[in-house]
């Protein structure tokens, strides 16, 4: 056995270990091996053990709200382990894993507490060149946890930083093809819902790719915020649609309540104030996913500029309200199901843009059989997607004779 690095660390800790891998090549994926890969207690230390099958560079640190590991791998294929396979005794309460970017995955372990990495060490195994990933974590009050957190500074694991765009362009007139973007909610290392084995990220990007083509062969332009199952952050998402010059913004997931009752299609508006508690938690669940993720979200506007964005939603918010009508008008007519307040505000973040009306679809609740049923009906999917289309046509040429008039 050989051992390619050990960190003893107090607090974050950034493990490269690139050892026996210099001498192989890294082109093919490494698998995790669930059956030799286990999360224990032992010595009043939760210990991570992750078997793959080769050395592959990661890094290792935690963040807090909540409390969690965050792990990043040169590419790890996870599917053939389940999360719950692991789970044992310990600080680890919940743990989720899977694409995070091109070339890189991640792993979160959420944690019950406070904690600190202890050692962290990546040993290798026999010829086979398979290796084994051990991270050990010890609980900690919370000031000695918040010292020693944080993302590590490094070149090589860093995301970029967001590209500079031209200034918002004026709003549509009707003169040029419209150009809508489509953003397929969750991905990649956040599923979202998941009811009988089906992952809200996965049905939300078939129903987009549906509708995106659906919109193409009525001429209308169309950007998908991801195209493949794969985790993008929220801010992503915005600057996505920002900096292709948007026209509007349409956020899809068909996410789930408590109440099993609950049924049917639901367009959302932004409201820094939700519209009720039930809306409340949809927000919050959908902004936790970064959260888990390991992305920042400590950023805040400063003054000056919250002012300005206000002042911009002032005219794109009553916009966004003719679009939730109008769509909401179309799907009616075409005899779509919709919840009983077919149109509702939350305060969700995929929204905040200023510069393009914007909605969120909630296509309909994974937590409903019937809406369920429906989302796996391709009829219906094509029914939903004709009368989106003729909702954002009518919108459209509303929209343009009003800014012509504007304009005027």
């Amino acid at each position: 056995m050989r051992r390619i690095g050990v960190l003893h660390a107090i607090g974050a800790a950034v493990g490269l270990w690139l050892g026996a891998a210099q001498a192989q090549d890294l082109s093919a994926l490494a698998y995790l091996d669930a059956g030799q890969s286990h999360i224990a207690e032992t010595g009043g230390q939760t210990e991570l053990s992750l078997s793959l099958t080769q050395p592959v560079p990661y890094r290792a640190f935690l963040l807090d709200q909540p409390p969690r590991l965050v792990m990043d791998f040169r590419e790890v294929d996870f599917s053939r382990a389940a999360p719950q396979d692991l789970l044992g005794e310990g600080l680890v309460q919940d743990l989720r894993w899977g694409a995070f970017r091109p070339g890189w995955s991640r792993l979160v372990a959420e944690l019950s507490g406070p904690a600190m990495i202890v050692e962290t060490v990546e040993l290798t195994e026999g010829m086979d060149g398979a290796a084994q990933i051990n991270i050990a974590l010890q609980p900690v009050d919370n000031k000695e946890f918040k010292a020693h957190s944080g993302v590590p500074e490094s070149a090589l694991w860093d995301l970029p930083q967001p590209a500079a765009v031209e200034p918002p362009k004026t709003r549509q007139t009707g003169e040029g093809p419209l150009l809508v973007v489509l953003d397929p909610g969750h991905g990649g290392i956040d599923p979202g819902a998941e009811v009988e084995g089906r992952q809200e990220a996965v049905l939300v990007l078939g129903f987009a790719r549906e509708l995106r083509d659906t919109l193409r062969r009525a001429g209308i332009r169309v950007l998908m915020t991801r195209e493949e199952n794969v985790f993008v952050p929220l801010e992503t998402r915005i600057t996505v649609a920002r900096a292709s010059g948007a026209d509007l913004f349409l956020s899809l997931h068909a996410d789930t309540v408590p109440e099993t009752n609950v049924t049917g299609a639901t367009i959302y508006l932004l409201d820094q104030e939700a519209s009720d508690a039930a809306s409340q938690k949809l927000a919050e669940r959908h902004d936790r996913a970064d959260l888990l993720a390991g992305v920042d979200l400590s950023g805040h506007d400063d003054e000056v500029a919250t002012i300005l964005m206000e002042l911009a939603r002032a005219e794109t918010r009553p916009r966004s309200l003719r679009l939730a009508q109008t769509l909401a008008g179309a799907m009616k007519t075409d005899g779509i199901k919709m919840h009983r307040h077919a149109i509702q505000a939350a305060d969700f973040s995929v929204l905040k843009s200023p510069d393009f009306p914007s909605a969120l679809l909630e296509l309909g609740f994974m937590s409903s059989a019937a809406d369920r049923a429906r989302l796996l009906d391709a009829e219906w999917r094509a029914r939903m997607a004709a009368a989106i289309l003729r909702g954002i046509e009518t919108w459209a040429q509303a929209d343009a004779a009003e800014a012509r008039l504007l304009r005027q």
